[in-house]
């Protein structure tokens, strides 16, 4: 039995309308996946996935560019880069809470605010690629958003709400042949070279079946920005002749449990811990200690830990070796001359500041070199704005006693004499110096303040770190393969002292030559070269992105200049 639709097989309106929105779900749901398909693919281009996969960075954008190259108002473009942002931020930083037994609830917190936060500020080069798409050709909209993604990724860089970490060029770090240029370029400039060739990948992707000639040309354009940084790196490796000026260092890895640190337990034995491990170190021709950060939780040169202070001194002087270590330091201040954002003490009536720092300690001498943490953690180590919005200093802080230090007023450089062996001992030359500089945790993912170090004269990179509150999650093996773009950009060995893994020495061209295991109670010795001479990334740190943001501004400018001529008829 046939039966008839009563409209002889017209559908009617209701009909119609229940298969537009069908069709329109449908779409939808396919924009959605290309979405999370291009967060997914640059997600998993990043540290620790292994090398083959940092390949995906290349096409990674194409899903997303063919998404919001189709979208006209300003919400979708935004709607569509949140939802690839979140899922690129989910795969990349999902560590930042800690997530294990032991961790303060404040730190998951933040570490779960920071998931959904963090993507918006991805709203800024597809605000300004919108922009430019009302203010020009869709064609030359796509070719500039390399320009306002740059600008993004350096705006991460300069607030106080400052977090770098999911740079496209950081992303490459395992990619050793590929981040040669970064001697050039710097990591913002292979950002830039990253987004290039997905534009030029996804353009032939575009005219494959329309222009065959529009997709050579773009598909020959991306291979070949590909193959020119490549020819680079293989040339750079294979030309840089390695410094003959070494000096054999030793890392100090105690491997202290971090939140239990903080209860100041016995000094003496963490104390006891860090001889050891350095004894170890002078016996295999250490002729530099470095001790990781914060290596005693106390503010050991304030006047109260004298015992302490001696000890550490005569083991220096005994094994006549010197000593780099991170360490918390309080300075006082006369009360009619002190900083603008030192602290006032109440009960003593007197002024201080308080800082995560790195100290140089000589064997000859009880004449400090000191410096002080500059780039401090937003939330973690600082709150933000807390020194033009008071209160909010009191609302956020840890438990475990960081919170609150202050920023560091200047880019040391840390001097000592160059030492040379003599009869089984080291002698130190009176003649000739070692210029180190010694960066806390996380200020070695700022491409150009690591510049400005070496500008004023430092021959190799040290970074102090505590990387054991995230365990084994992604945060250390990321940090620590950033590391090796910062040896590449200024062609400087790069030595890291992590409290609990992962300690390292990384060649000028950014090739780790040893590294310790997370959770590894050990220690390291290697020769570490040293190189004074300069790279134009080092001299020209900012090109890249001064460049892009200016150009973003002005494109915001004239956007928000054209809306007041057409609000006000002018």
């Amino acid at each position: 039995m046939i039966f008839k639709s009563k409209n002889n097989g017209v559908k009617s309106p209701e009909e119609k309308s229940d298969t537009s929105r069908l069709l329109s779900g449908k779409a939808k749901n396919k924009e959605r996946l290309l979405l999370i398909l291009s967060g997914i693919l640059l997600g998993v281009s990043f540290p620790p996935v292994p090398f083959p996969f940092t390949l995906l960075m290349f096409v990674g954008l194409i899903p997303y560019l063919k998404i919001i190259e189709q979208k006209e108002r300003l919400l979708d473009i935004n709607r569509s880069t949140y939802l690839m942002a979140f899922v690129f931020s989910a795969i990349t930083i999902y560590w930042v809470g800690s997530w294990q037994k032991e961790t303060d609830p404040f730190l998951m917190i933040s570490g779960g605010l920071l998931l959904f936060v963090n993507p918006a500020q991805l709203l800024i080069p597809s605000t300004l690629y919108y922009f430019t798409k009302k203010l020009f050709k869709r064609n030359i909209a796509l070719y500039v958003f390399p320009l306002f993604w740059v600008t993004y990724e350096y705006i991460t860089m300069i607030t106080e709400i400052r977090f770098p970490w999911m740079t496209l060029g950081s992303g490459l770090a395992l990619f050793n042949d590929f981040i040669q240029a970064a001697d050039i370029f710097g990591s913002l400039g292979l950002s830039l070279i990253v987004l290039y060739i997905n534009i030029f990948l996804y353009k032939a992707y575009v005219h494959y079946k329309i222009s065959k000639k529009k997709f050579y040309i773009n598909f020959s354009t991306g291979v070949l920005i590909f193959v020119a940084v490549l020819i680079y790196g293989f040339v750079r490796k294979s030309s840089y002749d390695m410094p003959e000026k070494k000096i054999r260092v030793g890392l100090i890895q105690p491997n202290i449990n971090p939140w239990d640190k903080w209860a100041i337990g016995d000094l003496n034995s963490f104390l006891n811990l860090y001889f050891d491990l350095s004894q170890k170190a002078v016996e295999d021709g250490a002729e530099l200690l470095i001790w990781p950060e914060t290596a005693l939780p106390v503010y050991l040169m304030s006047g109260g830990h004298q015992s302490i202070v001696d000890s550490i001194y005569r083991f220096l002087e005994q094994k006549n070796i010197y000593l780099l270590t991170g360490m918390p330091d309080l300075q006082y201040h006369i009360k009619d001359n002190h900083p603008d954002d030192a602290k006032y003490g109440e009960e003593g009536d007197f002024y201080y500041s308080t800082y995560n720092a790195v100290m140089l300690l000589s064997p000859h001498t009880r004449e400090l070199q000191r410096y002080g943490k500059s780039k401090l953690v937003p939330f973690g180590e600082k709150v933000p704005y807390a020194d033009k919005i008071p209160f909010l200093g009191s609302l956020i802080k840890w438990g475990v006693g960081l919170t609150g230090w202050n920023v560091g007023r200047d880019t040391t450089v840390f001097s000592m004499p160059f030492p040379e062996a003599n009869n089984h001992s080291i002698i130190y030359s009176e003649k000739d110096s070692i210029h180190i500089n010694g960066l806390v945790c996380y200020e070695s993912v700022f491409p150009d303040f690591v510049a400005q170090f070496v500008a004023k004269g430092a021959e190799m990179i040290a970074v102090v770190t505590n990387d054991s509150w995230y365990g084994k999650l992604s945060g250390p093996y990321q940090h620590k393969e950033y590391a090796a773009l910062r040896a590449v950009e200024n062609r400087r060995s790069v030595v890291r002292a992590a409290n609990g893994g992962i300690s390292c020495i990384i060649n000028p061209l950014g090739i780790t030559v040893i590294e310790s295991e997370m959770f590894e109670k050990t220690f390291m010795v290697g020769d570490v070269a040293l190189e004074n001479e300069k790279t134009f990334f080092t001299s020209n740190p900012l090109i890249v992105p001064i460049l892009s943001s200016v150009f973003s501004m002005w494109i915001a400018g004239i956007f928000i200049l054209k809306k007041i001529k057409t609000k006000f008829n002018l």
